[in-house]
């Protein structure tokens, strides 16, 4: 017998678990198979939760329940057809087993026949006792096919059956918020409010709809509201902490999101708002102390290693900015705003290869700023590498052609590769362009200048100006 109360409550999955070290079988009715089962789903243990389904049937072959536990597996490993043709014979004998509806729409909404799924829960919603539950997953189908209309209206009728299932109004509003009808949210939600005016998740969906709409002073009274009914609502405090940075209120700030350190297990995201409300706050030692928890908390936060980037730019640390910056590419390698860093922090430092490839990972991922284009060809050229310089140009002129900036790169590019009759054609270009930009062509390529040839071509330019 087991020594205490808690160990009795689990006695059936005690004493199966027993029986799987042991290879023993011992007996167990078919509604403790079930709750053995239902607690290896629960918790994820999906191996454990085939097992007992498998020596349940054997003890159990006539249980329905136990067959569609069976078929859930089959459907969750994939294995659809097999699920279906067990589901099909199941259907023979229990037709009015919502279950077997609801097993059946699932495998129509595994192979995105959706339509087809909310026909056949349509059915079971007609014969279950459950409604809420059938509802949510109908409003589920619609949401598949971004019916958002449809999922809200069956989403509310759950939240009708249930005003405690809080996934249902998280679905409600998901929905207006697609939609982009945010006053209608806000409605909606002051209804629900009417009736259940202590509902702290429906306050801070309220408030994060006033956020949304930039009203951040009555999003701030809806986030203090969802936190008077729930004062442990770690969520509430962290959207009042964001609200109020918006207000400017960087102190009060602190002070949120410093409560939901007390709360739980810190956050990454708090320590990281803290550090940034200091970092306004000019208090730049507290900010990198927050930064530097923030990133040993969550290593993975790439945000965190930026924040210590960007405070090390501040100061002119450029060396500590280069390491940071690449924890962050390690972790995000397609972030265009990082490789930008990157390229500038070498920039600084006099690392021009380096430099150059960051540049150029900023051009190969979609950034077709001038800005970008410019830095890169003024580093190939400091590298030796015309060339390539004039490649990149090319490239760039698709983007901003008639460029003057781009027409005097190319000009004193072509003269030191001896093209005269190039370097002459995009010289006179520039000067027609922008004839300001003629500093390019001086601070670049000096000698080239200097050049009779060019110094004739900009002295007839300024005398047809005239």
């Amino acid at each position: 017998m087991p020594s205490n109360p808690n160990e009795y409550n689990n006695f059936p999955l005690s004493r199966f678990e027993s029986m799987l070290k042991t290879n023993d079988v011992y007996f167990f009715d078919s509604e403790e198979f079930e709750e053995i089962i239902q607690h290896y789903l629960e918790n994820g243990k999906v191996a454990l939760a085939k097992k007992a389904t498998k020596l349940g049937l054997e003890q159990h072959p006539t249980s329905t329940n136990l067959k569609l536990f069976q078929i859930e597996m089959f459907i969750f490993e994939n294995d659809l057809e097999t699920a279906e043709t067990l589901l099909d014979n199941l259907y023979m004998l229990e037709q009015n087993n919502e279950e077997v509806y609801i097993q059946k729409a699932n495998i129509f909404s595994r192979r995105d026949d959706h339509k087809n799924a909310i026909k056949l829960l349509e059915k079971a919603l007609k014969i279950t006792d459950d409604e809420s539950d059938v509802l949510s997953l109908i409003g589920m189908e619609y949401l598949f096919l971004e019916d958002f209309d449809s999922a809200k209206h069956y989403f509310m009728r759950c939240l009708e059956q249930d005003e405690q299932d809080y996934s249902a109004l998280y679905n409600i509003i998901y929905c207006f918020e697609f939609l982009d009808e945010y006053e209608a949210a806000i409605d909606y939600l002051n209804d629900f409010l009417n009736k259940n005016p202590y509902c702290e998740v429906a306050w801070h969906q309220v408030g994060k709809m006033y956020y949304i709409l930039k009203d951040y002073k009555k999003a701030l009274a809806a986030f203090d509201f969802a936190i008077i009914s729930d004062d442990r609502f770690i969520g509430a405090y962290l959207e009042k902490g964001k609200t109020l940075e918006r207000l400017k209120k960087y102190e009060e700030a602190i002070e949120s999101y410093s409560i939901t350190l007390g709360l739980d297990d810190p956050t990454s995201f708090a320590l990281l708002r803290i550090g940034k409300c200091h970092e306004r706050l000019g208090n730049s030692e507290l900010a990198l102390q927050f930064f530097t928890k923030c990133v040993e908390e969550d290593s993975l936060l790439d945000k965190g290693w930026i924040a210590i980037t960007d405070n090390y730019l501040k100061t002119k640390d450029y060396e500590k900015a280069l390491y940071f910056i690449e924890k962050a590419i390690n972790i995000d390698g397609e972030n265009v705003l990082y490789w930008k860093r990157y390229a500038r922090i070498n920039l600084r430092l006099q690392h021009l290869e380096e430099a150059e490839h960051g540049f150029r990972r900023t051009l190969e991922l979609g950034n077709y700023e001038l800005e970008t284009w410019l830095s890169r060809c003024d580093l190939l050229i400091k590298l030796g590498e015309f060339s390539a310089a004039v490649n990149n140009l090319f490239q760039a002129t698709e983007f901003y052609p008639e460029n003057a900036e781009i027409e005097f790169r190319l000009a004193g590019l072509f003269f030191i590769l001896k093209e005269t009759r190039k370097a002459e054609f995009h010289l006179k270009n520039g000067l027609k362009f922008n004839p300001e930009f003629l500093m390019i062509l001086e601070e670049l390529f000096p000698k080239v200048y200097l050049k009779s040839k060019v110094r004739q071509i900009i002295t007839k330019h300024k005398n047809t100006s005239v």
